[in-house]
């Protein structure tokens, strides 16, 4: 009977050093990543781990420096294509210093959020980058804790009031007030906004969804702000029937925005927060027995693969969502490193792509023909 075949054994750290003329230690630095190594030693030896097909022990790694090589990102859904361009972001700036990312989703839950950093935690990863469903310090005592414990945390996508912690983010309200006024220029005075959170009962004046605002997260209320500020500036009066208060799924988008289309003076146009919301609006549009921008002009938040070859194409805010996912990995690398700036937000711009779906509002004369409101 042929014998078993021996497995192949791993190279080790002393015969790198020995193929590469330098002592172990030296050696060690080097596949480590960690320490003081002169260029030229520094090249043999890389070279030398190439020939021979080392691959590094991350956990003797660890014991040496302290550091697993490891980051934990914590996001809202997985399934969010902002969220998959932010990760593309975060894991090439990763890779750029050896460093692999594990990602958790939440699906927008404090208690799956306070799980996750729970889990990478005792992962024992090196800093953590979170979009999280926290809204104040009182929210956010798990993240505290991870920064007492030396585990550097960099908040993604959103701020948490009353946290004084590294972030990026980008400039939600001036990109909704800045689309907010694209329509008013169109001549839209009924203007429709697709947000959240859940209302236990309809909202009868800014100030009710101002306090509804308190409880969603600082990005999303930074949206609405930015639609109340526009048609503040504007003098049109705020109408809280064009105020979505659902929970912001497809299904619950679409019946919330049905209903706005059989009021008395329906939205002649609608402006969308998020990816669910947009499909929600459309699916809505649909089974009225409308069509944009004829009856209802439409732009939504985050331009998705699929915008662009919709008949007709959508006007969208589009995020950096790579350039964002880099420059929070790239914050984190830093402050792990020990070069980082003092803790500090950076605000990046979103860009409006105007395309097809918006057109100034038309009103119903008689039936099947339209005059323009203008």
């Amino acid at each position: 009977m042929p014998s078993e075949p021996v497995p192949r054994r791993s190279p080790t750290v002393a015969e790198v050093a020995a193929l590469a003329g330098v002592g172990k230690a030296t050696a060690a630095r080097t596949l480590g990543n960690y320490g003081s190594v002169s260029p030229a030693a520094r090249a043999r030896v890389m070279a030398a781990a190439e020939k021979l097909r080392y691959r590094p022990n991350n956990l003797a790694r660890s014991m040496t420096t302290g550091r697993t090589q490891t980051i934990g990102v914590v996001v809202a859904d997985i399934g969010n294509p902002f969220f998959g361009g932010v990760m593309r972001g975060i894991t090439d700036r990763c890779e750029e210093d050896g460093y692999a990312a594990i990602v958790l989703s939440t699906d927008e839950t404090l208690e799956e959020e306070k799980a996750a950093v729970s889990v990478l935690m005792r992962q024992k990863v090196d800093g953590l980058i979170v979009a999280s469903a926290a809204v104040t310090a009182a929210d956010a005592g798990h993240l505290q804790d991870a920064t007492a414990r030396g585990i550097p945390v960099v908040l993604m996508d959103r701020l948490i009031e009353g946290i004084d912690l590294p972030a990026v983010i980008v400039d939600n309200r001036e990109a909704i007030r800045n689309a907010t006024r694209f329509l008013l220029r169109e001549g839209h005075d009924r203007i429709a906004f697709a947000w959240g959170p859940v209302a236990e009962k309809p909202s009868t004046s800014v100030e009710d969804v101002l306090a509804l605002s308190e409880r969603d997260i600082w990005s999303a209320t930074e949206r609405l702000h930015g639609y109340l500020e526009a048609l503040d500036g504007a003098g049109i009066p705020f109408d809280p029937a064009l105020v979505t208060g659902c929970e912001l799924t497809v299904e619950d988008t679409a019946i919330a925005v049905r209903d706005m289309l059989t009021l008395p003076e329906p939205p002649t146009a609608i402006l969308t927060t998020e990816t669910n919301a947009m499909v929600g609006a459309l699916q809505a549009i649909r089974q009225s027995g409308l069509s944009y921008p004829r009856d209802v002009s439409l732009i939504g938040f985050d331009d998705n693969s699929w915008s662009s070859v919709m008949d007709p194409p959508l006007t969208m805010i589009a995020q950096p969502m790579t350039h964002l996912g880099e420059t929070a990995a790239e914050q984190l690398m830093a402050i792990i490193a020990g070069t980082a700036e003092p803790a500090h937000t950076e605000l990046m711009r979103t860009e409006f792509r105007e395309r097809r779906s918006t057109a100034p509002p038309r009103t119903r004369g008689a039936p099947g023909q339209y005059a323009s409101r203008r």
